[in-house]
């Protein structure tokens, strides 16, 4: 189900993109955005690895260094039938976790300290797992692609803000500050659409990971008890973590209540734990 609505929110996503670029930026417009758009976020992609790693200053960690991490990673990515992905670590007490890289051939799991402090080792194996359906379902690719067309969406609402307010629609002074007004509206909506349907899919494909994750695991209470616990302790120690990147963590480093949560990239925690012990009880299958 999922997977099907991903696909459906990637549809309205491109429908969008479709609409209001012709809306607002004619053909030439929206080929100008969509590659400017597209530029930005495939160098974003294909060093996806190596700039969030930096970002985040982590550094490599080996059997020698994260023993019990690295020693896990190795035995779910075997289970996955997965290339063995580069393990690294992250000084920070509050707990989190993520995968990066542009395909499972160039692929990394980071975790923080603070996590690996905290979790018992069935539980790092669900944390574990969850990053590693990341990797196997491509989600960094997904991610892009809707990246890019939010943000040929943003570009070209902002190309006919600018073009509306310096006269660029044609017309007398009063049919010009009615366009002014309709593309004003029709740009900050469209804006707005892109970035829930955008932070839709993120939430879909995190739905999808925990899915994926307890398939690897065979036991989906070792990621719902960890997200319990990540949860409570995320709340008491946030990360200083970068709002962009945000949506790349197995649980939302930037905390949010009332409506800010319309705009989180992850969905409820109370929601993915009632759906893994679902899968726990048997009600969902397992493949």
């Amino acid at each position: 189900m999922n997977t099907i609505r991903t696909y459906l929110l990637m549809g309205v996503l491109t429908l969008l993109f479709l609409w209001v670029g012709d809306l607002l930026g004619g053909r030439n417009g929206m080929i100008i955005a969509l590659i400017f758009a597209g530029a930005m976020n495939v160098v974003s992609y294909w060093f996806s690895d190596k700039i969030v790693l930096k970002m985040y200053r982590a550094r490599p960690a080996g059997p020698d260094e994260a023993p019990e991490f690295h020693s896990a990673v190795a035995e779910l990515a075997q289970i996955a039938g997965l290339p063995m992905p580069k393990t690294y670590v992250i000084e920070s007490d509050s707990p989190n976790a993520f995968a990066t890289g542009r395909n499972p051939e160039h692929a990394a799991v980071a975790a923080t300290t603070g996590l690996l402090k905290i979790l018992a080792r069935e539980e790092l194996m669900g944390v574990i797992s969850h990053e590693l359906s990341h990797i196997r379902r491509r989600d960094i690719l997904v991610g892009t692609i809707a990246a890019t067309l939010a943000g040929a969406i943003s570009y070209l609402s902002m190309m006919a803000r600018w073009g509306a307010l310096f006269g660029g629609f044609g017309g007398d002074d009063d049919d010009r500050g009615g366009n002014f007004l309709v593309v004003l509206i029709v740009s900050i909506l469209a804006g707005v659409a892109a970035m829930l349907i955008q932070m839709a899919i993120s939430r879909s494909r995190e739905y999808l990971a925990d899915h994926g994750g307890a398939e690897i695991t065979q036991h989906p209470k070792y990621l719902a008890n960890a997200l319990k616990k990540l949860d409570a302790s995320v709340k008491r120690i946030p990360m200083r973590a970068n709002p962009s990147t945000a949506h790349i963590f197995i649980v939302n480093p930037l905390r949010g209540k009332g409506l800010t949560n319309l705009f989180s990239t992850h969905p409820p925690i109370e929601e993915r734990v009632r759906r893994l012990e679902a899968m726990e009880r048997g009600e969902h299958r397992l493949i």
